[in-house]
């Protein structure tokens, strides 16, 4: 159990976490000639939203994508058309959900937690990226950074939530695949649950927090997440 009174809302990331990226792969493998270029714009687009907003800036998560995709391109010399970046754009807003993602929801929302989803991207007009992906009913609210004007894993984009919600952030567990995320999370005072989804693995060092749910199935992290905070 962690040593914190028990949650009662279950906020989760959204890309890569519930939504399939690697659905983007055939645009890189066509763009790039190989697939595997995908994690190298995601974790530039990454590191350029954290920029922004440690900078004092901001722009929306979509414009980031389109300007990392042409950046990479030119860091290896291939042009990206517009053609390109609308494709891109598309497909990120058309990405199904994992297998373990309904079967994990259901539990949660049975268990009796409230579920809500907190994402970089900016709100999406109907139908939404959860909608397509035929998840959206599982959620209360949908929450964007785009709110806050800072992208995750800054305080305020946990703390918007938990206000919007009219709760204390201890009240909140995030679950995400990415450690700055459910670092940024626990040090705005929330539980955090890691999921390793491929490419997504732990940093045991000095002072890095550690989550304090691990798995590798959503499924299995729902029910550590039920059983600790109804123990």
């Amino acid at each position: 159990m962690p040593d914190q009174k028990p949650v009662s809302t279950i906020v989760f990331d959204v890309n890569e976490t519930l939504l399939d990226i690697t659905t983007l792969e055939p645009l890189f493998a066509r763009v790039f000639g190989d697939a595997s270029v995908l994690r190298e714009w995601f974790a530039e687009l990454i590191l350029y939203s954290q920029t922004m907003t440690l900078s004092g800036r901001y722009a929306p998560f979509g414009a980031l994508a389109g300007g990392v995709l042409r950046m990479v391109g030119a860091n290896k010399d291939v042009t990206i058309s517009d053609e390109d970046v609308t494709e891109l754009k598309s497909l990120i807003g058309s990405m199904p959900a994992h297998p373990d993602v309904a079967p994990a929801l259901r539990r949660l929302r049975e268990a009796g937690f409230r579920l809500v989803t907190l994402t970089n991207s900016p709100p999406s007009p109907a139908p939404t990226p959860l909608e397509k992906a035929g998840i959206a009913d599982f959620f209360d609210r949908s929450f964007s950074v785009d709110e806050v004007a800072k992208f995750k894993p800054h305080p305020a984009t946990y703390q918007m939530v938990a206000e919007a919600l009219e709760l204390e952030t201890d009240d909140l567990c995030m679950v995400a695949c990415h450690l700055w995320d459910t670092i940024g999370a626990q040090a705005a005072g929330c539980q955090g649950a890691f999921l390793t989804r491929p490419n997504n693995n732990l940093i045991k060092a000095e002072n890095v927090p550690q989550p304090h749910y691990i798995s590798d199935d959503l499924v299995d992290l729902a029910d550590q997440i039920t059983a600790a905070n109804r123990a």
